[in-house]
């Protein structure tokens, strides 16, 4: 029984994978096929879409000629020069201007162009149609002198298109023609829009035919113009064929031939080697209006990459069927087994229910050992804390130390000098005008000198009262980061000196930041002590440059740099990982450049980049922005006081 309901699984399974299988071919076969009719959609659309452009060109032309239809040649040249459609929309072979001349003024009209310069200038073929259509202008002239005067009345093609554009007054293409001045024989075309003279009624097609000074024109070698529409890669693909149809206002359509074709992308030069076989199931014929006339657009798909089915899903799902359908019918005659194996799996439950009690008290024990970590990281953040402020008070000491000492030494100096004159007084019985001067010399000498010490340590502890409110509040204010980094210098300058290193400072002055100066100095006083406690370690001196640049308009960068031993790039790679120190129990605790990462992303908002090689010195990048987004306004943490 249990084997019967395998083989039936088995049977159900594979039918479903040949259902899958078809489903996915069906799927394939329509997106080729909405893949092949949007391309030819788009080939369509992008003719269209050009010879409109063109066409739009010839509109433009004949505007200009319905202010001034008297427009000479070199006008004529001017403006078309200065549309550059040779650059813009490359394709077209020439732009002309026809003038239509009566028979009786031929004469003359040669004349005045053989004066314009063109002494060579004749009309042909000889014609005794009734009036002449002459090409006057044709830009440009190199590449085209064969058709510079001709006579399109004597050419039944063209005379019929200029018959039935003075007709209608539209623009009227002409069919398949081959251009008088092409000698590869390629198929061509003409679209010409009429001229009429300036303020004559045109309501009727005789009021047009006298008002008829000439066509203005744009001439085309297919095969160009279709290269510069169509997409090589597209032409890789589609096997494209346009036919010309004849006139819309014709009875019956041309019949698609060899005399009608106007384009075949299987001969493209170069390109006209081997091709793919074309593919039967996608073939589609689009029709396209050109200047009155009827174009057949025919377009077939290559097999290739594009338009042909991958076999791959179709034999994976295959294969994945089988053996899903197998796996079933293998799980189904097992069922048996399985029931034999159930009091094994009850067991086996309780077992895991053990294990996840086991699992729930090692959970508990992890979170009360997260919690122990939280904890040392705390006290360790608050050590390194007091050691910062022991630094600061120890700075202040030292550089407080001098200057106090001088002045006290001074007034000292200066009390003696008094007694002494004092004595004089009282028993000498007078005093003399060169001691008086002695005295009064001595004196503002030692005012001098208690007054610069006393400035001296009143800007210091200027300096050291900012850099302590600044860390101690965490507030945002707006400050100049010239002052910011002054101060915090500062701070250090005793522990700079004891280590011989040389501080160079580049900042550009009036630079003013709306944020947090307290973060700022945070992280200079911390690349500071990674230079002194890291980078000059077994050194007698080093040097620090501190230097900034305004990037844009809201945003500075602020480069430190030592020269000291570097880092590798095992350790470089580290650096802003918590509790990584390379001074492990030597004074370093390992969160200095993860506080300063913390600062520089989340307090300031900037970006931090370091760079280092062993030997080298460690250059730190910052980026900063000069104002925080009134969105984005933290509040600092605590950290940032360290």
């Amino acid at each position: 029984m249990l084997k019967s309901r395998g083989y039936l699984a088995f049977f159900i399974g594979l039918c479903l994978t040949a259902a899958t299988c078809q489903i996915v071919l069906t799927a394939q076969q329509h997106q080729i096929r909405s893949n092949f009719e949007r391309d030819a959609e788009k080939v369509v659309r992008d003719t269209e879409n050009r010879l409109q452009t063109y066409f739009d060109v010839l509109l433009a032309i004949k505007g200009v000629y319905a202010l001034d239809d008297s427009m000479d040649r070199q006008r004529f040249q001017r403006y078309v020069n200065e549309l550059k459609l040779d650059q813009r929309y490359p394709g077209f072979q020439a732009i002309q201007f026809v003038r239509r001349v009566p028979d009786q003024r031929l004469q003359d009209f040669s004349t005045a162009v053989r004066k314009q310069g063109y002494p060579a200038f004749s009309v042909h073929p000889a014609s005794n149609q009734q009036p002449h259509y002459i090409i006057e202008y044709t830009e440009p002239l190199k590449g085209n002198e064969a058709a510079f005067g001709l006579d399109l009345a004597a050419l039944p093609p063209h005379r019929r298109a200029l018959e039935l554009g003075r007709d209608s007054g539209q623009i009227v293409a002409t069919e398949r023609i081959t251009l008088v001045q092409d000698s590869s024989g390629e198929p061509g075309f003409v679209a010409r829009a009429p001229v009429y003279r300036n303020g004559a009624p045109l309501q009727t097609a005789a009021q047009r035919d006298a008002a008829l000074v000439g066509f203005v024109a744009i001439v085309f070698k297919v095969n160009t113009l279709m290269r510069e529409v169509i997409e090589p890669a597209m032409l890789d693909q589609l096997h494209v064929r346009i036919h010309d149809r004849g006139y819309q206002q014709d009875a019956a359509a041309l019949a698609a031939s060899d005399q009608t074709l106007m384009f075949d992308s299987r001969n493209r030069g170069t390109l006209a080697q081997a091709t793919p076989p074309v593919l039967e199931e996608l073939a589609v014929q689009k029709p396209l209006a050109v200047g009155m006339r009827q174009w057949q657009l025919t377009m077939e798909g290559y097999a290739g990459s594009r338009y042909t089915r991958a076999p791959w899903p179709v034999i994976l799902i295959g294969i994945a069927g089988v053996i899903i359908s197998a796996l079933i019918a293998a799980l189904l005659v097992s069922t048996r087994r399985m029931t034999v194996a159930r009091h094994g799996l009850e067991y086996s439950l309780a077992e895991l229910e053990r294990q996840k009690l086991k699992v729930e008290q090692a959970r508990a024990d992890l979170a009360a050992l997260t919690e122990t970590l939280k904890q040392a990281q705390t006290n360790l953040l608050t050590s390194e804390k007091m050691a910062a402020l022991g630094a600061l008070v120890a700075g202040v000491a030292h550089e407080l130390n001098t200057p106090i000492g001088n002045s006290l030494l001074t007034a000292s100096a200066l009390s003696d000098m008094v007694r002494e004159l004092e004595h004089k007084l009282a028993h000498d019985g007078g005093l003399k005008r060169s001691a008086l001067e002695a005295h009064m010399q001595d004196a503002r000498k030692a005012c001098d000198i208690m007054n610069s010490s006393l400035t001296r340590a009143a800007d210091l502890i200027t300096s050291f009262k900012q850099v302590a409110v600044d860390q101690a509040s965490g507030q945002r204010r707006r400050f100049k980061l010239d002052e910011v980094v002054h101060d915090t210098l500062a701070t250090y300058a005793a522990q700079l000196r004891r280590n011989a290193c040389n501080v160079t400072v580049n900042l550009p002055s009036g630079v003013e930041f709306d944020s947090y100066p307290g973060s700022l100095s945070q992280v200079l006083s911390n690349l500071i002590g990674n230079a002194l406690l890291h980078g000059f370690d077994g050194r007698e001196c080093g040097g620090i440059s501190i230097e900034g640049w305004q990037d844009s308009a809201d945003a500075v960068t602020l480069r430190f740099a030592d020269d000291g031993v570097g880092m590798s790039p095992g350790t470089l790679r580290k650096i802003f990982d918590p509790f990584f120190t390379t001074k492990l129990g030597q004074g370093g605790s390992g969160l200095g450049m993860n506080i300063v990462y913390n600062i520089v992303t989340g307090v300031l908002r900037g970006t931090i980049q370091v760079e280092s090689l062993a030997g080298k010195g460690t250059t730190v990048t910052l980026v900063l922005p000069l104002v925080l987004p009134p969105e984005q306004q933290p509040e600092p943490p605590q950290l940032a006081a360290l």
